[in-house]
This record gives structure tokens, sequence and C-alpha cells, in this order.
């Protein structure tokens, strides 16, 4: 089975804090009225949707998605579902869960129920971030548009792309249940930037 988790890129998409210049613009630039083709043009945040976080993000002259490596995209997954935390997942939920060495693991939170961005979206905090840190896991994905929230300096994300445990934001997981999967995750190839939009699925 296949199972996209992605976020459909449109005019609606929710984005966060509901800003609208966060909002993607998709235009015709050609179509049949003064052409005999059709041509959109796309306008957006590279940070809209379902997206990977690069250490340049949070981090003062940071990696860019040059250092980008498939192998670590198209891997194992674990799914954990946490959809039973209501503000954010912290250590002690962390530390009950079968996370390893060199995991990849997604976690499912109330925020894969809701299509609209709400300001108390689940996040996942500093302590465990660093936990997982240590841990040395492969990446993390969550299914909010930010991995973290209310934290000053932005914590969390530093300890993950700080070192280079990669974020994937904005999963869509309510349909996926607890467990372990393949996940294929392929990026836009943009080079030199801080996010990239990706089409992520699992398949079990």
């Amino acid at each position: 089975m296949i199972y996209d988790i992605s976020m459909p890129i449109n005019k609606d998409i929710q984005v966060y804090k509901n800003a609208e210049d966060k909002k993607p613009i998709i235009e015709a630039s050609f179509d049949y009225t003064r052409s005999d083709v059709y041509e959109s043009t796309l306008t957006m945040n590279l940070h809209t949707g379902t997206h990977l976080d690069y250490p340049l993000h949070m981090v003062r002259n940071g990696k860019t998605s040059d250092i980008e490596n498939l192998e670590n995209l198209i891997t194992k997954v674990k799914v954990f579902d946490v959809s039973f935390e209501t503000d954010h997942i912290g250590l002690n939920t962390i530390k009950e869960l079968d996370i390893k060495e060199s995991d990849f693991v997604l976690f499912k939170t109330k925020n894969s129920f809701l299509e609209t961005f709400i300001s108390d979206f689940v996040y996942l905090d500093f302590e465990a971030a660093m936990y997982l840190e240590k841990l040395q896991i492969k990446g993390v994905g969550i299914d909010g548009l930010g991995i973290e929230r209310a934290q000053k300096d932005h914590p969390t994300h530093k300890a993950l792309l700080g070192n280079d445990i990669i974020i994937i934001e904005g999963l869509r997981l309510k349909d996926i249940k607890e467990g372990m999967y393949q996940m294929i995750c392929l990026p836009l190839k943009i080079t030199g930037v801080e996010a990239n939009p990706a089409r992520v699925i699992l398949m079990d």
C-alpha cells in the first residue's frame, strides 16, 4: 500500500501563522485567450506545505540543500502516534518510544487532523530534541508546519539541524497507523537554499 503524506499545494493551503504573504500564488502566465498553450507560474515560500529544513534555516552560515543525500531520504521510518499530547512532545514521552541510533522517526499528533493552522500546534520541545540528538538519529518528521513554537532562539531546530539531523515539517499522518514503513522523500532539487518543498510517501 502506498500512502501520500504530503500536503497538496494550492492557494488555500494552511500556512504558518496564517500569514497571507506566505500563501502560494498560482497564476496563468499563458492561457488560451492569448496563446495556443497554457502555462502557470508559482510563487511561494520554500517552507510551504511539506518541506525539509536545512541547517542554514536556523544556523548562521549553516549548510544548505547542497548537503542532501537521497540515501537518507529513501529509508525505513518509524511512525509514532503521540496524538494524545495536547501541547508538546516532551522528554518523558520520547523516552517511552522505541527509538534507536540511526532511526528516522515521524510523529503523528493532533496536527494531522486539522486542515487549518492553529497557534497551539503540538511541537517537539528542546529536551526531547536533545535526547534524539544524543541517540544520533537520522531524521525526524512532524505533522506541524514547524517542529517547534514558543521557544526562544529556536533550540529544537538548532539541536537537530546543528547535528545534521534531517527535519521534515508539514506531514499529513491522519490515516497512518503507528508502525514501520518505507519512506520515499524527494525534495525539489533547488541548490544553495535553507529549505525545499517535498513529496513524501510511505509504503508498508
